[in-house]
């Protein structure tokens, strides 16, 4: 009973990210509490969960089935990035928007979109691997495209997000890792629970920069939102298409399409606020954990409803 309601609350993620972002915008104070080095440690909270479900055995599957796993890399390291760029100039967004997409654009794949993935049906096992290997990759290629694509627009060290990325994604991951590997019976009492606490800490997060930019958004929210949404609907319908053309298969060409059109927006956040003075360019990554949230949630349920009549077919 308790299991199968942790469950509910985590696999309903994409709601209560809804819920809690439209009441960041009514009572702010409610989450501004959460801010500082509260969205640090959170973010290492999720990054830790994420660790405790691998095993070094898990990354097998990359030496399996590299083609598959590289063509996802390869798309979330190139599509997302470069439309985060582009989509600034075409919806003509104010400087601090503008950056902050491009840095949540350049992140790698978040949890959520393990979770999106088992509510799809597609392959999960692939999606895990993936989120894995495009967050380790993005410890090097995360700080170089943000500082190659923002360099033009604002100032910004590189090594300062290197070293922010290292503390919020590569430790906790290793930490991760390395308890399931030596504590395994501490790992099986942990692990029902961690995917709950990790949607906790993103709510949190979320709705606490929307809360702090809530004036903001107002102003100039309908042209920032449909940037967002322009870049993740780009990234699942791109990381389809162009997956498609190198992988005939559907599950695997879904499976991509959930992990280059979904980022790791608590990440974005932080190394926006880890980096810059301006509050507002966190913004863009608050509103994309909803959206891609919401557009995930979407794409899940018409792939499982297909996946259910595939197998009653044969």
């Amino acid at each position: 009973m308790i299991r199968s309601t942790i469950n509910f609350l985590t696999n309903a993620f994409p709601l209560w990210i809804l819920i809690f972002s439209g009441l960041a915008l009514v009572k702010p104070e409610y989450f501004t509490w959460f801010s500082g080095s509260f969205i640090t440690y959170g973010l290492g909270v999720i990054m830790l969960g994420m660790g405790l479900t691998l095993k070094p055995e898990d990354f097998k599957l990359v030496f399996e089935t590299p083609k598959w796993v590289l063509t996802g890399a390869l798309l979330q390291f190139t599509v997302m990035p470069f439309l985060g760029w582009a989509l600034g100039y075409v919806f003509n967004l104010p400087l601090p928007y503008a950056v902050g997409l491009i840095i949540v654009a350049s992140c790698p794949g978040g949890t959520a979109s393990n979770v999106i993935s088992f509510l799809a049906k597609v392959n999960v096992a692939l999606s895990v691997t993936m989120t894995a290997v495009s967050t380790l990759l993005a410890i090097i290629l995360t700080p170089l495209l943000t500082t190659f694509l923002i360099g033009e627009k604002m100032e910004v060290s590189t090594w300062q997000l290197f070293l922010g990325t290292v503390k919020v994604v590569l430790l906790p991951i290793v930490l991760g890792v390395t308890i399931n590997r030596y504590l395994p019976k501490f790992t099986q009492k942990v692990l029902p629970v961690a995917p709950l606490v990790a949607v906790i800490f993103i709510i949190l997060i979320v709705a606490s920069i929307i809360g702090q930019g809530r004036d903001e958004i107002f102003q100039s929210g309908l042209k920032l939102i449909g940037a967002v949404l322009a870049l993740h609907l780009s990234g699942f319908l791109l990381g389809y298409l162009t997956s498609r053309i190198f992988i005939k298969n559907k599950q695997v060409n879904r499976t991509i399409s959930i992990e280059v059109g979904m980022q790791n927006s608590g990440l974005g956040a932080y190394l926006a606020r880890a980096n810059f003075a301006n509050p507002a360019i966190a913004i863009p990554s608050a509103i994309s954990s909803a959206v891609h949230s919401i557009i995930g949630s979407i794409a899940a349920g018409f792939w499982r409803r297909d996946s259910d009549e595939e197998k009653e077919e044969r």
